[in-house]
């Protein structure tokens, strides 16, 4: 058996894992949504905490997402992974609490550990420079260099949860990664 045919077996296995829990959830296993949740828990808050940028709110939006998992669970559709479906979850909480927010969320100067160990290679005062660069850039262009560069989704996904053209996804990374290096040339 190759490698690859061995990560497809555990990518079916935690498939078929996770559609099981689903499953039970839906019947109304709280201990089945508990396993579920302490899977996925920590991606989620450190997802939140990147595009928050601030710990109360991740922490909250953490919380908002896994209770939205829980009230919408029969509406998954398995048509993508159960961990895709929480990021979007996530994104759209975080885009609602801005909304009704109606400000900006505060900025703080520290970004999640994972964001730090995202940046290879680069000494520690290098990875604070970036950790301070990427907190001062503005909410929607942070929200979209983190979803691209840093979780991976491509730019007609990133259009679809944030409800902008996939062109406005581009000029938002593009204007993130600019001011990025003049922030870091300084």
């Amino acid at each position: 058996m190759n490698q690859q045919s061995v990560s497809l077996n555990v990518s079916v296995r935690r498939t078929d894992e996770d559609s099981r829990l689903i499953e039970e959830s839906v019947k109304g296993s709280k201990d089945a949504f508990k396993e579920l949740f302490n899977k996925n828990v920590s991606k989620i808050h450190s997802l939140c905490l990147r595009i928050s940028a601030d710990k109360d709110a991740a922490e909250e939006l953490t919380q908002l997402v896994f209770i939205n998992a829980w009230e919408k669970l029969k509406s998954f559709r398995h048509e993508c992974k159960f961990s895709t479906w929480l990021h979007r979850i996530a994104v759209n909480q975080y885009l609602m609490h801005v909304r009704s927010e109606k400000s900006k969320v505060q900025h703080t100067e520290q970004l999640s550990v994972d964001t730090v160990r995202s940046v290879s290679g680069k000494s520690a005062e290098q990875r604070i420079d970036l950790e301070m660069a990427i907190s001062k850039l503005p909410e929607q262009a942070r929200t979209v260099l983190i979803l691209h560069d840093i979780e991976g989704y491509k730019h007609q996904e990133i259009s679809e949860m944030m409800s902008i053209e996939v062109g406005t996804s581009k000029a938002h990374l593009h204007r993130a990664r600019k001011l990025l290096r003049e922030e870091l040339s300084k």
